[in-house]
């Protein structure tokens, strides 16, 4: 198929899923109901049913849809984690600087830190969030910390920070965030051991509890951005 007949071909794949993840958005399409049939959509959006196949497919990778044979196609009833994965991949092959990852990190931070402290029950993930820091210090300050120790406890600690919000939403965003900001913060933590500023990296983890300990929302943004200052 010629360039031009690709793109636009892609062009009608593309009105088509968007159209679908509207529909599904605004409620139009519920969860667990079956989609129209291919011919419907064909006439829906304007589009042929090859197109309207492809469009189904990609959803069908991506998690928004699955099929029943013999039956017809219908609308996830549940989270698929593969659902983020296409959001994830683009943020990937974009020439983000480190700054802008920071960035990223510290809004979902400021929010999530937000939402726990405005709740009544926010002391309840204050226990675990010592247990992990105290491991998490114990290990910095061995004669030879292991550096792939360090970062999953410090992956489990701010997945705890992030799971304390109550919300898988936020809860699943900010695993990603973090999936997406290892290579970067294992250089970091790679520096902090180097320099021997541990001391100072256990400091700012500690800040981070106290601030939701001390319901400190006007401390949040500054305590944020220390904590991420070997990072920028």
């Amino acid at each position: 198929m010629p360039e031009k007949e690709l793109q636009q071909a892609n062009t009608v794949v593309d009105k088509v899923m968007n159209g679908i993840i509207n529909d599904i958005i605004a409620g139009k399409i519920k969860p667990g109901e079956k989609l129209a049939t291919e011919p419907e959509l064909s006439q829906q959006y304007g589009a042929g049913r090859n197109s309207v196949r492809e469009a189904i497919k990609m959803l069908q990778a991506f998690g928004v849809v699955y099929i029943k044979r013999a039956d017809g196609t219908y609308v996830s009833k549940s989270y698929e984690q593969k659902m983020l994965d296409p959001a994830l991949y683009s943020l990937i092959l974009r020439q983000n600087s480190r700054d802008d990852f920071v960035d990223l990190r510290a809004m979902m931070d400021i929010g999530v830190l937000n939402v726990i402290i405005s709740r009544k029950d926010f002391t309840k993930c204050l226990p675990g969030l010592y247990l992990t820091f105290g491991e998490l210090t114990a290990e910095l300050h061995k004669e030879e910390p292991d550096i792939d120790k360090v970062m999953e406890l410090d992956n489990r600690f701010h997945a705890e920070i992030g799971s304390s919000a109550n919300n898988p939403m936020i809860n699943t965003i900010v695993e990603y965030i973090n999936r997406l900001t290892y290579p970067s913060r294992f250089e970091t933590t790679k520096s902090v051991l180097e320099n021997g500023n541990i001391d100072e990296f256990c400091s700012l983890h500690k800040e981070m509890i106290s601030v939701i300990e001390e319901r400190r929302i006007s401390d949040i943004t500054k305590v944020v951005y220390d904590h991420y200052v070997y990072w920028k």
